[in-house]
């Protein structure tokens, strides 16, 4: 191995260890948040704050136009200063999200289709402004390998302080808690990430904005923008569907067994800002072959542990959804498609990381194709449980079974893609995962023979994570793998 390739593959480990840490922590925020929200505020209010969570975090991805990739070939091809270009990103995202915000507050029955809602439940839109503009300055961050600001504001302070929110207002407004919460952590998490972005980059002293430069900017980012949305899209589109054609319970079970199988997903999404500036610089020297090597490496490390984590959270399903609410456990079946679904979707997001610099339209058409046939089965799904006469938990876990069949076609094509542009197989998959899962699932199975439910799942979790990692650790790991739990490449 080369000194620039151990170099990459040091810090993509780096960015992989410093984002595990982020996992933990917002397990820790996130789980409280869903004992809150499911045994105080209830089933209704929880479909009611899902449903317009849809339409916000949609805004903000609009608004973000695709720079949580784009920013790193623009940081790495523009000859201005880093400030002056991050500045452009941001004046263009503050434009489209006072635009787009206030849009959203003007027509409140996009975000609560069923009618319901209250006038300070109706302020929702406030938070579209702190979430886009942190999705860019984290990026940015991102690019001078500071993952840690990541953490700090995704998994550290968002959640908590939307935790520890929620709870206070339930006692003062309770019909909006959930959404103030929500709005005061998107703005906790913005002050955190511009603190380290201005002492990274500094100010941008000297800096004017230009309409042209800006518009030509935005223009450029639409493909990227288009992928993201599409990408995202994916992840709210059941929850929009379900919205409109199901009940505000079922919308609040899906999306707290959302919530659980989101818990992996953030391992996934946060190579990204680490892989994107790897492959920029690959690709000005034209190393196809580095490129090919690192999205397979990501790839089986993304795979590796979504599984393990996949696992220890969907044997002992019932009872993870029980820890919400006993109101919630008829999630369980969602909650199963939907983690693996994050598993099957980790191939198409590495890959779509080199492909949206390689092949950003055709990229783009398979993102459309893919959200097109997810919305198909998903209402085809909805649809058919529906007239079969069965209740809406089993709606629910038809839209998750979309997503999972959805997200695994949308894996094979962008694999093949990317394969057929770099001239090398792009394989994430190795045999020994399965060892790992068939060793996990006996032990996961005892585990739930323990009583009381809260016992077997403390016991649980633990002791399938570890039945899976010793054979996955032993048996798929080798190497170059390892370099992800060591700080020093060389060692």
């Amino acid at each position: 191995m080369t000194d620039r390739a151990q170099q990459d593959i040091q810090a993509l480990a780096k960015g992989g260890r410093t984002n595990f840490l982020g996992f933990v922590l917002r397990l820790g925020g996130t789980a409280p948040l869903l004992f809150i929200t499911g045994q105080l505020y209830g089933l209704e209010k929880a479909g009611i704050y899902a449903s317009a969570l849809v339409f916000v975090e949609l805004a903000a991805q609009l608004c973000a136009l695709g720079q949580r990739r784009g920013i790193a070939q623009r940081l790495s091809e523009d000859p201005r200063d880093g400030s002056h270009v991050v500045a452009d990103g941001l004046v263009l995202t503050l434009l489209l999200s006072l635009v787009v915000g206030g849009l959203l507050y003007l027509l409140p029955v996009l975000m609560f289709p069923s009618g319901k809602y209250s006038e300070l439940g109706r302020l929702i839109p406030l938070a579209v402004l702190p979430n886009a503009l942190t999705e860019v300055a984290l990026a940015a961050l991102a690019c001078r390998f500071d993952i840690g600001a990541t953490v700090r504001a995704r998994s550290l302070v968002e959640p908590w302080v939307q935790t520890l929110a929620a709870l206070v207002l339930l006692y003062l407004v309770p019909e909006s808690g959930l959404i103030l919460s929500y709005i005061l952590a998107k703005y906790a998490a913005a002050l955190t990430a511009f603190v380290p972005l201005v002492r990274t980059f500094g100010l941008p002293r000297g800096w004017q904005p230009h309409p042209l430069r800006i518009g030509r900017m935005a223009l450029n980012s639409l493909p990227l923008a288009g992928a993201d949305l599409v990408e995202w899209g994916t992840r709210r589109l059941d929850i929009a569907i379900l919205g409109f054609l199901t009940t505000p319970a079922a919308v609040g079970v899906y999306f707290a067994a959302q919530q659980v199988a989101s818990l992996p997903q953030k391992l996934k999404s946060s190579f990204e800002p680490i892989l994107g500036p790897v492959i920029t610089r690959n690709l000005k020297e034209g190393n196809y072959a580095a490129i090919a090597a690192q999205v397979c490496q990501v790839g089986f490390w993304i795979i590796a542990m979504q599984a393990g984590i996949a696992l220890a959270l969907g044997i002992p399903g019932p009872d993870v959804m029980r820890l919400v609410g006993q109101d919630f456990v008829g999630g369980t079946g969602a909650l199963g498609f939907l983690l693996a679904a994050e598993v099957a979707a980790a191939t198409a997001v590495v890959s779509e990381a080199a492909l949206v610099y390689l092949a950003r339209l055709p990229n783009l058409l398979i993102s459309l194709f893919t959200i097109a046939l997810q919305g198909l089965l998903t209402w085809g799904g909805i649809w058919l449980m529906a007239d079969l006469g069965y209740s809406d938990r089993f709606q629910a876990a038809a839209a998750a079974m979309a997503l999972a069949v959805s997200l695994g076609v949308a894996s094979v094509l962008k694999a093949r893609m990317l394969g057929r542009i770099l001239g090398a197989r792009i394989n994430n998959w190795r045999w020994p995962l399965v060892w790992a899962a068939a060793a996990a699932v006996p032990v996961g199975w005892l585990t739930q023979q323990i009583h009381p439910w809260w016992l077997s799942l403390l016991v649980g979790i633990p002791l399938i994570l570890l039945a899976y990692g010793t054979v996955i650790w032993h048996k798929g790991f080798g190497p170059e793998d390892r370099v992800l739990f060591r700080k020093n490449v060389g060692a």
